[in-house]
């Protein structure tokens, strides 16, 4: 028997019960949705990232309070909570050639108050150089001076959303707001950046100066008892010169903490190459969680094909029975079986990747807190879900297509 006979039969028979056909496909369905949209959406979020780190620029090394050893996130070591940097380090850097500009900044999550509104937001404390060095661009008033950090003045520099959810269209530059209890001055407002890094809006961000951070709203000293700093931005002449400076800074930051020969750092230099690394490994590894969790879906479905097709093999006993008894052989009966399986797949498979792009890009429409996760559905997972609904429609049809070629005609005939 030709293939294209098979076929043609092969779709009469799933026509021929088509409530059955397609509950038998809704696994494969959902299953395959479900891991379109998952993988696609963590895609998004990997995309997301790595832009968001283009913006603020390659040529970036960050110094941090912890030791790093090369293999990526998993190896960086938080068993210390005294932070061990200062201010004094980041002074000490700008020594180093091919360093640009130098920013300390320390950082924490706190809520912003202006007349009746309020605003969750991350504040940084930061230097005249944070803008330079993270490529922020001044909508309106001025940003933090050296004056405005050696006198340690209430002021701050508000992110484009932060402005927006305070003063609506309102020029912020000029007004009070509040922040745990103290009232600071806001003197500028940032224009709109885009992007996020682990949730959180690059624009939903209040900038004040480091040694007000320090020293009115969150205290914390080294060991020395020195006004402690969280990380340290180090901008460079450029990427090719990322190894060479962090050689540089290593000496100058052990000879200042005062390490001795085999002691190791209490610190670390990460380029922003690095730090891009970290944060896609771990986001791939939650989409390949997230996307394995979904595939039982289709475990589920496969079982439902082969409990399917084993039911279709009973009921048409003696049509196999006919087909044998009329020259038909078993290659001809196993080829027409696992082509119903294959097809059930495909079809519930093709639905399913469909189901799952629409899902994928109503995803990408919903806003949260300003952001929204822009889905990547790129033509390596369709095609990955049309192979995987065959291959499951094959695997889990075989068992009873080799079951259906193996019947004896004389039995088949006689049965029922």
């Amino acid at each position: 028997m030709k293939l294209i006979d098979s076929l043609v039969i092969a779709i009469r028979s799933l026509f021929a019960n088509k409530l059955r056909s397609s509950l038998t496909m809704l696994g494969i369905i959902i299953g395959v949705g479900a891991v379109i949209t998952l993988v696609s959406v963590g895609r998004g979020a990997q995309a997301a990232v790595t832009s968001t780190f283009e913006q603020m620029g390659t040529n970036l090394l960050y110094v941090m309070s912890t030791s790093y050893e090369e293999g990526g996130m998993m190896a960086i070591q938080y068993g210390t909570m005294t932070p061990t940097l200062t201010l004094d380090d980041a002074k000490a850097l700008e020594r180093v050639p091919s360093v640009v500009a130098i920013d300390p900044v320390n950082e924490n999550l706190v809520e912003i108050t202006a007349g009746g509104e309020s605003k969750v937001a991350i504040i940084h404390g930061a230097s005249p150089k944070y803008q330079q060095v993270l490529n922020h661009s001044l909508a309106s008033g001025q940003f933090i001076s050296d004056r405005n950090v050696a006198s340690r003045d209430m002021v701050v520099v508000l992110g484009d959303k932060v402005a927006e959810d305070l003063f609506g269209s309102d020029d912020p530059v000029g007004q009070k707001v509040k922040i745990k209890g103290k009232r600071f001055t806001v003197i500028g407002a940032l224009k709109p950046k885009g992007g996020a890094i682990m949730g959180v809006s690059m624009d939903d961000i209040v900038v004040t100066p480091i040694t007000t951070f320090q020293t009115r709203l969150f205290t914390q000293r080294t060991a020395r008892g020195e006004d402690a700093v969280q990380s340290i931005a180090v901008q460079i002449s450029s990427a090719e010169v990322a190894a060479e400076v962090t050689d540089e800074i290593e000496p100058i930051l052990r000879k200042r903490h005062r390490l001795s020969a085999d002691e190791k750092n209490d610190f670390a230099v990460i380029s922003m190459e690095q730090m891009v690394g970290m944060f896609e490994q771990v986001i791939g590894i939650f989409t390949i969680f997230l996307g394995a969790i979904a595939s039982i879906s289709l475990l589920v479905g496969s079982i439902g094909i082969m409990n399917i097709m084993l039911v279709s093999v009973t009921e048409r006993t003696r049509e196999i029975g006919i087909r044998k008894a009329v020259g038909a052989k078993r290659r001809d009966i196993l080829t027409q079986f696992l082509l119903e399986a294959a097809m059930l797949s495909l079809v519930g498979g093709s639905i399913g990747i469909g189901g799952g792009w629409v899902v994928s890009k109503a995803i990408s429409l919903i806003d949260i807190g300003g952001m929204t996760i822009h889905s990547v559905v790129s033509p390596d997972i369709v095609i990955l879900a049309i192979s995987v609904s065959i291959f499951i429609g094959l695997v889990s049809g075989m068992y009873p297509a080799m079951r259906a070629a193996r019947l004896n005609p004389i039995d088949a005939l006689h049965y029922g």
